[in-house]
């Protein structure tokens, strides 16, 4: 354990600005590492954050390789969180709840037929609802002329921010040390990297770096900058005319809309719980932004979005008011082919990099964690990481893997 400013030289440091090294740094401890430290903004977490509906990745990805080895996706994702959380002995039933995820679309919609195949292919128990079926089980969505849904019931709603205090006294309860609040001001690679904070100055002989929207700001001295995209979203969410006509406690699953001909981008909701009464409804994009300026007012050209919702939400879901009762912001961070970047510094490889998901992929930190650990430690992957590298955008160079 490092006392402020005093170095140290472990086995692993990890800075984060996210969700993610919660769970590499408990990857790190149950197999034999340490970890000493950890960064995130000093900003709080809000309620923007609270919700992440759990889209088993071989529902979300139809079979493409956007997550880590999807043929081994839904068991591997629901048993890491399950294993997690069984070591703090937590229960699962605390951080999550299984509502199923039902995805909206035309019949002949490519994307739905493609992600039901891939279902299927899988084993995924799924139901394929027609029209006259789906009003029946959910009257209180209204459907356009043919349009069907598939219930995926294995989907559900993660808790992040429970989840995350979970995983974080489950690291400090292995030895590690968590400390929040300091803003990474300098990161000098080498052997050991040192990483120089608002509070101290840290070395150690890896570094991981999931930095979220804030990732270039720490490549770039190191002579690196990913393609990355970082977008302000709006997040809404809708006031119930029937209180509970939505809720969890009305078996009301998590939707995600395919193929919306008002809306480029996906139409996802969660059922009311975070904020009672009230439904999430948020548009699946957003506008680039800084995001140091995530919480500035907002300007009429970054609502468009919303309108966009308030559209969806009075022609779909006619038991919503169709104006949003709060609205926040989040971050997204993509990358131009909506893959991950899991991969080693092209020059440095004791430094591991994780970017292009952040605000939207906390439900897969247990692969993402283990893959971050094993790079960090020179192990084999578990998964192919050839669709995550680096040198997929050859103007980048080549990652030594």
């Amino acid at each position: 354990m490092a006392d402020a400013g005093r170095a140290v030289c472990p086995s692993l440091l990890s800075c984060y600005s996210n969700w993610w090294n919660s769970l590499t740094e408990n990857s790190l401890h149950h197999n034999g590492g340490f970890s000493p430290v950890t960064e995130k903004p000093t900003r709080p977490w809000g309620g923007t954050f609270h919700y992440l509906f759990l889209l088993l990745d071989l529902a979300k990805v139809g079979g493409r390789q956007s997550v880590p080895n999807a043929q081994h996706s839904a068991d591997n994702i629901l048993g890491l969180w399950s294993f997690t959380f069984s070591r703090v002995h937590w229960q699962p039933s605390l951080t999550s709840r299984q509502t199923g995820l039902l995805l909206l679309g035309m019949k002949e919609n490519p994307e739905l037929k493609t992600i039901q195949a891939t279902l299927s292919r899988h084993g995924v128990e799924h139901q394929y609802l027609p029209s006259e079926e789906l009003k029946q089980r959910f009257p209180n969505i209204q459907l356009a002329r043919g349009e069907v849904g598939l219930l995926d019931k294995s989907g559900g709603v993660l808790y992040a921010d429970k989840a995350l205090r979970v995983l974080q006294d489950a690291i400090r309860q292995l030895g590690g040390i968590v400390h929040d609040g300091e803003k990474v001001m300098e990161i000098k690679p080498g052997l050991p990297v040192v990483v120089k904070t608002t509070s101290s100055s840290y070395q150690a002989r890896s570094l991981i770096i999931t930095a979220g929207p804030w990732t270039n700001r720490l490549l770039r001295p190191l002579g690196l900058e990913l393609p990355l995209q970082t977008l302000r979203i709006n997040v809404c969410y809708w006031k119930e005319k029937a209180p509970g006509s939505y809720s969890v406690s009305q078996a009301f699953p998590c939707f995600l809309g395919l193929g919306l001909s008002l809306a480029p981008h996906h139409i996802y909701g969660l059922p009311s719980r975070e904020y009672p009464g009230l439904v999430k409804v948020c548009y699946h994009h957003g506008n680039n932004a800084d995001p140091e300026e995530r919480d500035c007012p907002t300007a009429f050209a970054d609502i468009q979005d919303v309108h966009i919702l308030s559209r969806f939400v009075r022609d779909l879901l006619p038991d919503l008011e169709p104006e949003p009762a709060i609205m926040e912001h989040c971050m997204y961070t993509n990358t131009p082919d909506e893959h991950f970047i899991l991969d080693r510094h092209p020059k440095y490889n004791n430094i591991v990099i994780g970017a292009g998901f952040s605000g939207h992929g906390f439900k897969l930190s247990p692969i993402v964690g283990k893959i971050l650990y094993e790079l960090s430690m020179k192990l084999t992957p578990s998964y192919d990481l050839t669709p995550f590298r680096i040198s997929r955008f050859p103007s980048l160079g080549k990652a030594h893997l």
